[in-house]
Order: C-alpha cells, then sequence, then structure tokens
C-alpha cells in the first residue's frame, strides 16, 4: 500500500507543481498588464515594476491553490481510471478510501501550507506591495532629479536644480503651472525633499515667489513648503483589509469604525481561516465522485464532468455564503456547515 501512495502522490505533486507554476504565472502576466499603465504613466523602472507585481504572488497563489489541487487530482484518477488501475486496486482488495488516501493527504497538506500562508505570508507581502505601490506613485523612490536639468514632476509642475545631493537641492527653480489662472515661479537657494503622509513635499529656503493671477504678487520667503505629488483626487484610501495582520484582524473585529467594515473584516477572516480547507474538501468530493462511479461498472465517461460541475456548485455556495457572514456566530455557523460537509464526503467516501 506504500508503495501505491509513492506512486499516486508522485504523479499529484508533479502535475500540481506543473499546474500552479502556469496558473500562478498566466495570472501574474494579467497582473503586469492591468498595472503597466501604472509602469508608463509614473516612468517606474521596470526592475521596481516586477518587483512590485511579484509582491501579489502570495495571494495569487493562496486563491489558486484550492483549484490546481482539484484539478491535479481529477486529472491523475481520471487517468488511472480509463487506464483501468483503479479497477485492478478495487479488485485488489483495495476500498475507495484505501485508493483515495493520496489524495486525502495531498489535500491535507496543502491546507496546512494554504493557511499557513493566508495567516502569515499574504498579509505580510499585501502591506509591502501597498507601502512599495505608494512609494513609487507619491513617495522618494518616484523623485528622480538630475542636475542642471528641467524635469517635469506632473503636467504643469516643472522644477530646475543646479546641484542634487540625496535628498538635499541647491540652487532651485519651480514652475508651477497646474493652475493655469494663478500660476507661479518660485526661486531658492536651498531645497529639500520630504516624504509626508500626502506625497512628496519640497521644502526650500531663503528664496522669492511671484505669482500672477487677478494681481501680480512677488515676495520673499525663509522657508515655503510646496507639495509635488499630491495624491490624486479618488485614489482608493479605503480600509486595505488584507495588509492587517492576523492577530490584528481578530483584535479589530469588534472594533470596527463602520457597518461595512465589520463585514469585510469578517470576510477576509473567511478567505484566511476557512478557504485553505476547500483544499481538502475540493480533493475528497473530486476523489468521492470518480472513485464512486468507476465502481459502479458502467459508462464513467460523464464522472470528471459532474465532478467539475459539482466543484463549481461548491465553491459557489461557499463564496455566497462567507460574503454574507456579518457576525462571528454566522462566521462559526460556516465553519461548523464545512466541517460537516467535508465529514460526509469522507463518510461517503467510506461506505462499502
Amino acid at each position: 500500500m506504500k508503495i501505491l501512495n509513492r506512486y499516486f502522490l508522485r504523479q499529484l505533486i508533479a502535475i500540481f507543481v506543473m499546474l500552479l507554476l502556469i496558473l500562478t504565472g498566466l495570472a501574474w502576466m494579467m497582473q503586469i498588464m492591468s498595472m503597466m499603465k501604472f509602469l508608463l504613466k509614473y516612468g517606474i523602472d521596470v526592475g521596481s515594476f516586477l518587483g512590485l507585481t511579484a509582491l501579489m504572488l502570495p495571494f495569487i497563489a493562496s486563491i489558486i491553490v484550492p483549484f490546481v489541487c482539484f484539478i491535479a487530482v481529477i486529472f491523475v484518477y481520471n487517468k488511472l481510471i480509463g487506464d483501468n488501475e483503479i479497477t485492478v486496486m478495487a479488485a485488489s482488495g483495495l476500498s475507495p478510501k484505501q485508493i483515495a488516501r493520496p489524495a486525502l493527504i495531498l489535500g491535507t497538506v496543502l491546507t496546512l501550507l494554504n493557511l499557513a500562508m493566508n495567516i502569515w505570508i499574504v498579509p505580510s507581502s499585501q502591506a509591502k506591495f501597498y507601502d512599495t505601490q505608494w512609494n513609487l506613485k507619491y513617495g522618494m523612490a518616484h523623485m528622480k532629479l538630475q542636475e542642471s536639468a528641467f524635469t517635469e514632476i506632473s503636467e504643469g509642475l516643472v522644477v530646475y536644480v543646479d546641484h542634487v545631493s540625496g535628498h538635499d537641492l541647491a540652487q532651485v527653480m519651480l514652475s508651477d503651472m497646474r493652475d493655469e489662472n494663478a500660476p507661479s515661479m518660485i526661486f531658492a537657494e536651498k531645497g529639500k525633499l520630504v516624504s509626508t503622509a500626502r506625497g512628496l513635499s519640497l521644502v526650500m529656503t531663503n528664496g522669492s515667489l511671484q505669482a500672477s493671477g487677478n494681481t501680480m504678487v512677488t515676495g520673499t520667503f525663509e522657508t515655503f513648503d510646496m507639495d509635488l505629488n499630491v495624491v490624486e483626487h479618488g485614489e482608493n484610501t479605503s480600509f486595505k483589509v488584507r495588509r492587517v495582520p492576523t492577530d490584528e484582524l481578530i483584535r479589530v473585529a469588534f472594533d470596527a469604525e463602520t457597518k461595512k467594515q465589520h463585514k469585510t473584516i469578517l470576510t477576509e477572516m473567511c478567505n484566511r481561516f476557512l478557504n485553505p480547507l476547500m483544499n481538502l474538501i475540493l480533493a475528497t468530493l473530486c476523489a468521492t465522485i470518480l472513485l464512486r462511479t468507476s465502481l459502479l461498472r458502467r459508462r464513467t465517461s460523464f464522472a470528471p464532468m459532474v465532478a467539475v460541475g459539482a466543484m463549481a456548485g461548491v465553491m459557489g455556495v461557499y463564496m455566497s455564503l462567507s460574503n454574507m457572514v456579518t457576525s462571528l456566530t454566522g462566521f462559526g455557523m460556516l465553519a461548523i456547515g464545512l466541517v460537516m460537509f467535508l465529514v460526509g464526503l469522507l463518510a461517503t467516501l467510506a461506505k462499502k
């Protein structure tokens, strides 16, 4: 039996790894394409851009792992059924539960790995993703000033510096034409780039200002602070629940500011704690349908389609219910329901 388990597991793991790499790579490419505007608009170098999109890989993998597990099980077991290997094993006295053991082992291991990924790796990588994205768009990493050259920071905002030393600037000239009705020109002996909550600011010292509008205004200043990259109107500042550490997510479950935010937190808790269980549920569901159908000694060509339909139905119901959870009681009931469904599948698989 150990030999058969190793034989099954080698095939399951090989197919799983291959599919995971392919599907994750495709999803990553789609993420790159969706963020291409970000690359072109903010002038970020390709290395930083790829590093930013790579931070989405753990999140992408955490979503597709249950589906890849299901595909690997259905592919391997359907192939063995088609080659009559399952029939020979059943004729030699092996029960469906024994034959399904490799699939259950794979599902259990992936459940534990997926759970660990959701609890620790995904929140950490998502926090790093949002922080890096903000810095590339509005922080120091976005600003690349060249000496003795005019640099257009944004549309209508141009800066010239004679000397650059890190974040310190010398002999600064800034032209602000963002408001056509009130253009301004600023000259300063020194300047310093500072990252603020509003984005990047330029703090200038010992300079003069000339602004025109309804009246012409001129003057001198000792210190003048100007926003260089004001965060865009409409920028998504909503609660980024995916970046919240798991212990903090649990702690704030009762302290959410709004009912909508509370529901968002509970939905995220379902994603982190219950989604991994779908690895074992889908693997068991697939093995149960394929093995029980193959032992009926009837035509089994529709068994894979039945398994796919059952998987779609189970995932659809689960996703609908997880989005409807509005309290910790509902979260607990959903968890109990999933466990009971899994126990039912295992009982059906073990039935003689």
